[in-house]
């Protein structure tokens, strides 16, 4: 009778060993990445976990990948997120190529820089191809001394030398491709081949979860052949964009692709050139659209974490003030407040510097530009209840109150240039278009000052005479038109937008009503409308949370445990596009607990104070004048909404033979892979 063979593994630091589970990472934990332990390190020296090649090591130092001799792939990683700190705890002596047996010493971590940086110091082992090589993994926990013996993994039948790529440090990157590349090099070289090449990609972006690209011919693109690279979720084609869903390690793969595209420099990065031009009316209305969408998420994306850091940070401090543990006329609260408040009031100014680098404009003069429209005085001349006020003229309901060279000047009411980011926007493409004129005719000698000077003032009083109140009127009728239809039917309008608001995500339209959140928030202080939202996110988690529950599939739990979590954190595409969409009805059963949930919210009148919605925002919900029930609709509507998807979606969602039958990619070509079951 045969022995199945096993591998022994060391504890690569000193301190205490705990079981994969009880790593503060949900990827590791929830085994992602496949088989492993954590270990809470006493002492920063750090020795190989197995005997084998160095396969990888992470530039930022926070990361080794061995290969044993039997075939395990083995991932060590120092600390948690320590990503983030590009390598400056982290002194490795070893290389890529180096035999190493276990117990040898690789280098050393500074466990109190790790601590001191706010991340958590435990070391991590995980053999990343696990479910293709182990019957177990046995762990010993408990304190050990560095290169003792902790673990042995059994393998389920005789290995091989020739293994599928398995993950690698902070994610789903396969540690080897063609050309030699590893880790995250090697998933971005096989995307930027899976979506035409470096000569089909104009530009890329990237948001919270996806690569963003802005391609010459999207037909070159193969989605198959994309969605099949480890490492990526899947594909969307939306807003003139190729996307490619990656989920947390997104800046990792972003970074890799820019490395590899060196022509796509900052500027051509933000500028995102125009694609071919239609040649048919109705071609020009989606070039259009496709374009106004295009510019408000490259204008949003970097400002979407910080504007969800200061509603959290207003809720706070309303429940502070609720509880008196701060009074509302001391300068402990007024400091408190404009760290909140600051990100909305001169939002103009920040927008300006991101819309114009996604415009090709100077990001400096826009954003000064945006600066006039938040400056005091200019300010003071709308406020109709201050001293000096005056009507210069009135046609209609449009008030003229200010002059500018004589020509009358309608500026808005209660300084809501200060919280729109249209108008700013509008000054970025004006820019766009005036800064090259300028630039051609006057003389290189003078024209780092007048080149300024003259974009400033000519953006400015465009902006503040002609198109400032032309945006601010359109865009107070799309506010007004979607505040008449939750005031003539809050509940009505509940049950519709949460229903269908993450089909908008699906294809990049949400983007388009963030502004109009953003200016609810401002004025009057709160948006019913960002409540619904909220329970739409809650409403996809809730059905990945029964797919995790229920499903049998080892690759759906592990993909299901961390895409709940994300979307109970607001954040829903790891959950739609890995899960909710491909397998059964998931995202329509998830969608009828948004509708539900809509609907309670409606019901019970609940309104939202900040930007950031699901449970992680329950803050957003607090009145600033004191809890009122919309803390508790809150809490009643997330609840139902969480209880109604996950029931719907755990009876009706789905079947165990949906995930037996997903599509097979009949022809993978990039690199030398064989073709997969997806």
């Amino acid at each position: 009778m045969s022995t199945a063979p096993v591998t022994v593994l060391v504890a690569p630091v000193a301190g205490e060993v705990v079981a994969l589970a009880a790593v503060p990472d949900p990827v590791f934990s929830s085994g992602a990445l496949g088989e492993g332990f954590g270990v809470v390190p006493t002492a920063g020296d750090v020795v190989a976990p197995v005997s084998g090649v160095v396969s990888m090591v992470a530039e930022t130092g926070h990361a080794v990948g061995i290969n044993t001799p039997d075939g395990l792939e083995v991932l060590l990683h120092l600390g948690v997120d320590t990503v983030e700190l590009e390598g400056k705890p982290f002194r490795l002596t070893t290389a890529v190529g180096q035999s190493v047996n276990a117990g040898d010493p690789l280098g050393v971590m500074d466990l109190a820089a790790i601590t001191a940086a706010g991340k958590d110091t435990t070391t991590i082992v995980a053999i990343t191809n696990s479910a293709a090589t182990l019957a177990t993994c046995d762990v010993t926990t408990g304190t050990a001394t560095v290169g003792a013996q902790v673990a042995t993994a059994t393998f389920a039948s005789a290995p091989t030398a020739d293994k599928a790529a398995a993950p690698t440090a902070d994610g789903a990157a396969p540690p080897a491709a063609a050309g030699g590349l590893t880790g995250f090099d090697a998933t971005a070289h096989d995307i930027i081949a899976g979506v035409g090449g470096p000569d089909n990609i104009r530009s890329a972006i990237h948001c919270i979860t996806r690569v963003r690209f802005y391609l010459n011919d999207e037909s070159l693109a193969d989605d198959a052949a994309v969605t099949d690279i480890e490492g990526v979720i899947d594909v969307a084609r939306a807003g003139g964009q190729y996307q490619v869903v990656i989920g947390a390690t997104v800046d990792d793969v972003y970074d890799a692709i820019i490395k590899q595209l060196p022509s796509l420099s900052e500027e051509s990065e933000e500028t995102a050139p125009a694609a071919p031009k239609p040649t048919t009316p109705i071609g020009w209305v989606k070039y259009g659209f496709s374009s106004l969408i295009g510019v408000i998420t490259g204008s949003m994306i970097p400002v979407i974490g910080v504007l969800a850091a200061s509603g959290i940070l207003k809720g706070l401090l309303a429940l502070l003030t609720q509880f008196d543990v701060i009074s509302s006329n001391t300068s402990t609260y007024t400091f408190i407040s404009a760290m909140a408040d600051s990100m909305f009031y001169f939002l103009p100014i920040v927008i300006g510097f991101t819309s114009a680098r996604r415009l090709g404009a100077d990001p400096i003069i826009v954003a000064i530009i945006g600066g006039v429209l938040v400056y005091p005085s200019v300010v003071s001349m709308a406020d109709s209840s201050a001293e000096g006020y005056t009507i210069y003229a009135q046609i209609g309901r449009t008030v003229f109150n200010a002059e500018f060279f004589g020509i009358p000047v309608s500026l808005p009411e209660g300084n809501a240039y200060a919280y729109s980011i249209f108008p700013v926007i509008v000054a970025a493409w004006l820019a766009s278009k005036i800064e090259p004129w300028l630039k051609s005719w006057i003389p290189a000698v003078v024209r780092s000052i007048f080149a300024p000077l003259l974009e400033i003032f000519i953006v400015s009083a465009l902006v503040l005479v002609v198109f400032g109140p032309i945006v601010m009127t359109i865009s107070g009728a799309l506010a007004a038109g979607i505040n008449a239809i939750l005031g003539l039917s809050y509940p009505i309008a509940g049950l519709i937008i949460g229903g269908f608001y993450q089909c908008l995500v699906i294809f990049g339209l949400h983007w388009a009503v963030i502004p109009i959140i953003s200016q609810q928030i401002a004025d009057p202080g709160f948006s019913p409308l960002n409540a619904i939202v909220s329970v739409s996110m809650i409403a996809q988690g809730g059905g990945a949370l029964a797919l995790w529950v229920k499903a049998k599939s080892p690759r759906v739990k592990r993909l299901a445990g961390p895409a709940t979590i994300s979307a109970m954190c607001g954040v829903t595409e790891p959950a739609m596009y890995g899960l909710n969409l491909k397998y059964g009805r998931v995202f329509i059963t998830a969608s009828i607990g948004g509708a539900v949930g809509g609907l309670v919210t409606g019901l019970m009148d609940v309104n939202m104070w900040g930007f950031t919605g699901a449970f992680v925002g329950f803050p957003s919900f607090i009145n600033p004048e004191g809890i009122d029930g919309s803390f508790t609709g809150f809490w009643v509507a997330s609840i139902v909404t969480l209880l109604v998807s996950f029931l719907t979606t755990f009876f009706f969602g789905f079947k165990e033979s949906d995930f037996e039958t997903e599509r097979t990619v009949e022809k993978v070509r990039l690199g030398n892979r064989e073709p997969v079951a997806r």
